[in-house]
């Protein structure tokens, strides 16, 4: 009686990423938004290639409560092109029931066969020998456990029974608002197919969650899955097996600078190799620079940018070496630059001042200098 299926969650489709800057090519927001619709392919392509049946979607499916007709229509015609396998859409809390009530008419108005809404708490036979346990979210914030209901559940003896939920696994609180960790014992659950972390996650051999298949923030530092389940028997342990589906990378890299090092070369060997046009960056720098290395580490920086999806550079933490040579290449006149060149150099040594300060003015003297340098090349 093996079963096997598919859980994924958090499509999160319609997502504006209006937090990401517009940059190099002006279409990275476009480029992610289309990623997520994609996605969709890809868990069909997974599901086929691994034998799975159903797509469990463990809510969040949509971004608001109110996605365009056009994300809807055309996120159902790419399941209705995935039959024979068979999706399972729960209500999450951005697409929770009462807030998104007109959204869940329509799917249910224009899915088709292979497409179920599951909009209440209640068991669901999806396969012989399966029966599915429900536990959609009917407000955005219930302050509930979601997943109370399960226990209570019934199924018929010799099910395998599979839960399926939004929310946060933590220890209870006085406010009773996240899941029990203990959820899939009290239940006599064989899986709990969990929603709402965008990371891959493990609460025990049978609760999981398998994260957003696109990634959307520099956190979890992979490209998204979702995760093959395999049941073999009830009260059997479950063989889940991850599965990389995700197109964007986005990910955080560190370069420590010592004082002479050459910025520029050491940039270059921190960079992944391949792939950078589906890779979103953020480089943090620390340590020691001179004006000089500092300068042509922003060169370097801007110069190899555009061919990434989006690259950010962060200096915040990255302290600055100057002399009086350094000053008069900014300026040997003593007019107002060197002026400016000599106030921040002491206001960045200044031991006296908040260290936020004394950051900001490294940080202004550096980029002083890489102006003055492009200006004179």
């Amino acid at each position: 009686m093996s079963f096997t299926f598919l859980h994924s969650s958090d499509l999160h489709l319609g997502r504006k990423f209006a937090s990401i800057p517009q940059a190099h090519d002006g279409n990275i927001r476009g480029r992610l938004m289309e990623a997520r619709h994609t996605a969709l392919d890809r868990l069909a392509a997974a599901a086929k290639d691994k034998g799975a049946g159903h797509i469990l979607l463990a809510g969040d499916t949509f971004d608001t409560a109110t996605p365009s007709h056009s994300i809807v229509l055309q996120a159902l015609r790419v399941m209705e092109d995935a039959a024979p396998v068979i999706w399972w859409l729960l209500p999450g809390n951005h697409d929770n029931l009462r807030d998104a009530e007109p959204l869940w008419d329509l799917i249910r108005a224009k899915a088709p066969a292979n497409v179920h809404v599951l909009a209440e708490a209640a068991p669901v036979h999806i396969a012989d020998g399966a029966t599915l346990l429900p536990c959609p979210a009917f407000y955005r914030t219930a302050g509930t456990d979601p997943t109370e209901a399960l226990p209570n559940m019934p199924s018929p003896d010799g099910h395998l029974r599979i839960g399926l939920a939004h929310g946060g696994v933590t220890d209870f609180t006085e406010s009773g608002n996240s899941i029990a960790p203990d959820r899939d014992r009290s239940a006599r659950l064989d899986y709990l197919a969990l929603g709402d972390w965008h990371g891959c996650m493990t609460v025990s051999d049978r609760t999981r969650y398998c994260g957003s298949p696109e990634q959307d923030q520099f956190k979890h530092d992979r490209r998204g899955v979702c995760l093959s389940v395999t049941l073999d028997a009830p009260g059997q342990p479950p063989q889940v097996e991850e599965v990389e589906i995700g197109q964007f990378l986005w990910t955080e890299v560190t370069l420590p600078l010592h004082p002479g090092q050459n910025a520029a070369e050491a940039l270059a060997a921190r960079l992944p190799a391949t792939g950078r046009r589906d890779i979103l960056l953020r480089l943090t720098v620390s340590g020691w620079a001179g004006l000089a290395d500092q300068a042509d580490l922003r060169a370097a920086a801007t110069g190899v940018a555009p061919e990434f999806a989006h690259f950010e550079l962060r200096t915040d933490a990255l302290n600055t070496q100057h002399d009086a040579a350094d000053l008069d290449q900014i300026d040997r006149s003593g007019g107002a630059l060197r002026i400016a060149a000599e106030t921040l150099a002491e206001a960045s040594g200044d031991d006296s001042a908040p260290p936020e300060d004394r950051a900001a003015a490294a940080d202004a003297l550096a980029r002083l200098f890489s102006y003055v340098r492009e200006d004179v090349e």
